[in-house]
Formats: C-alpha cells, sequence, structure tokens
C-alpha cells in the first residue's frame, strides 16, 4: 500500500485533542462539561470544534437549546476517532512491552463454546511458544465481542456474524456448525427413557436463552414443526453458572450449545438427556478487521487458533498472510 502525505488530516492539521474533544462531547452532551473533562476552557474546545468542523465541510454536532448531539457526520467522526485513540493506546502498550522484554498482548474474545474447547489448546500453544505474550480473554455474546471488535478493543473473535452486523472490513472463516442438547441434573426421571420425543418433553420446565437469541427462535421452531405448542414453564438465561445450580435443585431442562453440555456433563454437574433435538445454531468462526492490520503477537494468537481450529474441529482455514 503506497503512502500518501496529503490525507486531509495531515492538510488539516488535526490534534489528538480534537479527537478526544468528539468523544468528551458524545458522553457528555455538553461542552462545557465536555471542556471540563479535557482540562480546557470552553472557548479553545469551541474552536478546536470549529476548526474540524471548517475543514470536513459539515457540521459534527447539533447544537440544541441544552447541549449538543451528534449528527450523523458527528457519528461517523466519533466512531473513528475512537478507533484511532484505542490504536495509539495499544501502540504504546505493546511499546511498553517490548522495552521490558516481553513479546506484546493480544486481545481476544469468543463465544461460549469455543471459548472451552477451542481456546485452551490456541492459548496453550502460544503461551509455550512465547511465555512473555500477555493474552486477554473475553467470553461474551456475539453481538458484544462484535461491537468491541469494531471499537479496536479485540483483536480478533471467534463467533457469529448476523445480518445486523455491518461486514464491510470483516474477514470471516466458518469453523464449524454448533448442535444442542437438552441438559437435566444427574439422577433425572428422564434420563431412564432412552426414546424420548419433543412431545415427552413439551410440558417441563425449561431454561432457554432470552426472545430475540437465533437458538431460542429455533427452540421454539422446533416444537411448531412437530405440531406441538412451545413450552410455557420458562425461565429465560445465559447465565450458565445460574443455569447449572438451578438444574441441580429442579426438574427443570436447560438447552445450551452441546459443546458446553458435554463440559459440564464431564465434570458430573449435569447430564445430557438422550433425546435427539433437531436445531442447532449457525456456523461460528474466526472474524478479524481487513482494516486494521494485526500486531505480531496477535498474528502469533491467529496462527495458533487456526492450528487450534484443524485439531479440535477438524476445520482448515487459510493461512496466507501470516508468515
Amino acid at each position: 500500500m503506497s503512502t500518501n502525505y496529503t490525507h486531509w488530516f495531515i492538510r488539516a492539521r488535526l490534534k489528538t485533542r480534537q479527537l478526544l474533544l468528539l468523544m468528551a462531547l458524545e458522553e457528555e452532551g455538553n461542552i462545557h462539561r465536555a471542556a471540563q473533562v479535557l482540562n480546557m476552557t470552553q472557548p479553545a474546545a469551541s474552536k478546536l470544534l470549529k476548526e474540524l468542523e471548517d475543514m470536513l465541510g459539515v457540521p459534527l454536532f447539533d447544537r440544541l437549546p441544552r447541549g449538543m448531539r451528534a449528527t450523523w457526520y458527528g457519528e461517523t467522526m466519533i466512531r473513528h476517532a475512537r478507533m484511532a485513540l484505542a490504536s495509539l493506546s495499544q501502540a504504546h502498550d505493546e511499546i511498553e512491552a517490548l522495552k521490558s522484554g516481553r513479546f506484546g498482548q493480544v486481545s481476544i474474545g469468543s463465544i461460549t463454546a469455543p471459548g472451552l474447547n477451542l481456546m485452551p489448546t490456541a492459548v496453550a500453544q502460544v503461551k509455550q511458544q512465547h511465555p512473555s505474550l500477555r493474552v486477554q480473554l473475553a467470553i461474551e455474546t456475539s453481538d458484544v465481542l462484535m461491537e468491541r471488535l469494531a471499537q479496536g478493543k479485540l483483536d480478533m473473535v471467534v463467533g457469529r456474524l448476523f445480518e445486523r452486523h455491518d461486514k464491510s472490513a470483516l474477514r470471516y472463516e466458518a469453523i464449524v456448525e454448533e448442535p444442542v442438547s437438552a441438559i437435566v441434573r444427574p439422577g433425572h426421571p428422564l434420563l431412564a427413557n432412552t426414546r424420548l420425543t419433543l412431545r415427552d418433553v413439551v410440558g417441563n420446565g425449561w431454561i432457554v436463552p432470552p426472545p430475540g437469541s437465533v437458538l431460542r427462535h429455533r427452540f421454539e421452531l422446533m416444537f411448531q414443526e412437530e405440531g406441538l405448542e412451545s413450552p410455557s414453564n420458562l425461565i429465560e438465561t445465559t447465565a450458565l453458572l445460574f443455569v447449572t445450580k438451578m438444574l441441580q435443585g429442579s426438574d427443570l431442562l436447560a438447552v445450551i450449545a452441546t459443546d458446553v453440555a458435554r463440559y459440564y456433563a464431564q465434570h458430573g454437574m449435569v447430564a445430557i438427556l438422550p433425546i435427539a433435538l433437531p436445531c442447532k445454531m449457525d456456523a461460528f468462526g474466526l472474524i478479524t478487521r481487513t482494516d486494521r492490520l494485526l500486531s505480531p503477537a496477535a498474528k502469533v494468537m491467529l496462527r495458533a487458533l487456526k492450528a487450534a481450529a484443524l485439531t479440535v474441529y477438524g476445520t482448515e482455514l487459510d493461512l496466507a498472510g501470516l508468515d
């Protein structure tokens, strides 16, 4: 990629304080309070904002009777300001790590199932090769992880892409589809029945994901496709610690990803019900940004994740660009 020394921000002599001001204005909604946060006078803050708006030729904020609200132009600039500042912060952290003899750091996010199966294998490989590389791992829903990836808080994500996600600057490599299972407490009466059908469990109490989630929709759909009413005795949560604890003291059933179910079953906390659930989650995959360069530490982590995907799931991912 050729270097262009005539970028608009160079001509405009863009200042870091202008980027900080945009973020403070979004958070405070008032230029007086934003100036206080940045320890500058209100006239100085107003001047910085006007210079930026004049250079861009668009209003970044609407001036309201009781504050300020970002325009669409402003929202765009704030989003990129946040990413630029996050990148500069990461640059400082990487340099400090190198100065102290560490290899650097990488921030990754994962949904629960690959967080249990894929991540330990990948992280163990990285730490064996580079003991001083600092690994930060977040286990969250795909929506939360994608927001953090967009903000520059994560280097990569193992999760799902949905229609609502902006895919214009993303690279997605599918890893595997995710089956689901029904789980109960060990010793549950239904475990004695090896020929269970959906009709046998429709009247039970269930712990399920909240409305709006993909698994909840498919959970309800599988009963409807069998000509049954969806279960009505429900507890809605995604908190696995609550799920396992709740099952231990009741005859409830819960629906979760099969890999997660197996993990808890191996530790004797739950039992997997002998019933084939004709629903599954969409494939999850490895997601990175195409508009950012990966650090050396992030490349090490990415390579380890792709190697682990082959070991754990038998999925071969592209290794181009990691040499």
